[in-house]
C-alpha cells in the first residue's frame, strides 16, 4: 500500500461512516487546535518526552463535545464541517492532514467504535508502560522488540526484560543514549533493526508522516501505540494497545 492508497482509503472509509450515520450533510462544528504541552501531557515526572522537548504538537478536535486528539509536526486549526474535511489531500497537505485525523479519531469517539482517543497525562504515560510490560509478559514469549519512536517510559521499562532496539527519525535523538540503549536510525537503520526483532511496537504517529505505510506491510506482528491511530485503525485492521484511562469527553 503506497501512502496515496492509504489516505483514500481512510478518507473513503470516513465518507462511509459518515453517510452511514447521516452526518455527511449536517453541520458538524469541527475544533481543532494545537495544545499546550501541559494541556497534552499534564505535569510528568520525566522531562524528556517528545511533546515536551521536540517541535511536534498534540492537535485536539472536538465533534459535539467529544474529542480526539493527534501527534504532529504540522499544527493548524480549523472549524467547519467533517464534509469539508473530506476535501483535504491528505497524500501532500500535512497540515490538514493532522487535522482530519484528529476530527477522524473525534467521530470514531462519537460513534462509539473505539475509545481512548486522548492522550493520558501527569503518571500515565509512566503507567502505561509499566501496564505495557504485564501485557507483553503474559501474552508473548520473545525477547527481542524493536521500539519505534522516542518514548523514554517505554524504553526504561521494557529495557528491563526485553532486548530492545530503538528507531526514531528525530536527528537529536538519533545517536544518544537511554538506559544504555542506542537510538537508530529509522530510515538507515529500518532494515536490520525489524529483521532482527521478534515484535515491532510502532508509534501511531507513524500515520500523521505517512511512514505507517512500512509497518502495515511486514510479515511480523505489529502492536501499535498511542491516541493518533485509534480512528484508522479499525479502518487499517491495524492492532492497537492503549492502556490509558483518559476519557474521550
Amino acid at each position: 500500500m503506497t501512502k496515496e492508497e492509504l489516505f483514500k482509503k481512510l478518507k473513503e472509509y470516513t465518507y462511509q461512516l459518515l453517510k452511514e450515520h447521516n452526518l455527511l450533510e449536517e453541520v458538524v462544528s469541527i475544533n481543532a487546535k494545537g495544545l499546550s504541552k501541559e494541556e497534552a501531557i499534564g505535569r510528568t515526572k520525566r522531562k524528556d518526552y517528545p511533546i515536551l522537548t521536540g517541535k511536534e504538537v498534540m492537535m485536539c478536535a472536538t465533534l459535539d463535545g467529544v474529542k480526539g486528539q493527534a501527534f504532529t509536526a504540522y499544527p493548524s486549526q480549523f472549524q467547519g464541517t467533517m464534509k469539508e474535511l473530506l476535501d483535504i489531500d491528505l497524500a501532500t497537505d500535512e497540515y490538514g492532514r493532522g487535522l482530519f485525523i484528529a476530527a477522524l479519531n473525534a467521530l470514531s469517539a462519537k460513534l462509539g467504535i473505539v475509545d481512548r482517543t486522548v492522550h493520558c497525562k501527569n503518571a500515565g504515560p509512566e503507567e502505561c508502560a509499566i501496564k505495557l510490560r504485564e501485557y507483553l509478559n503474559q501474552n508473548f514469549r520473545i525477547k527481542k522488540i524493536a521500539l519505534v519512536g522516542y518514548q523514554p517510559a517505554m524504553i526504561h521499562s521494557l529495557a528491563s526484560t526485553y532486548l530492545l532496539r530503538v528507531l526514531d527519525l528525530n536527528q537529536k535523538n538519533i545517536g544518544t543514549e537511554i538506559e544504555g540503549i542506542r537510538i537508530e536510525d529509522g530510515n538507515r537503520d529500518f532494515v536490520e533493526v525489524i529483521e532482527w526483532a521478534e515484535l515491532i511496537l510502532c508509534t501511531g504517529s507513524t500515520l500523521c508522516n505517512g511512514t505507517i505505510v512500512d509497518y502495515l506491510k511486514l510479515d511480523k506482528r505489529v502492536l501499535f501505540y498511542g491516541t493518533t491511530l485509534a480512528g484508522a485503525a479499525p479502518c487499517l485492521l491495524a492492532e492497537r494497545v492503549c492502556f490509558t484511562e483518559e476519557s474521550c469527553i
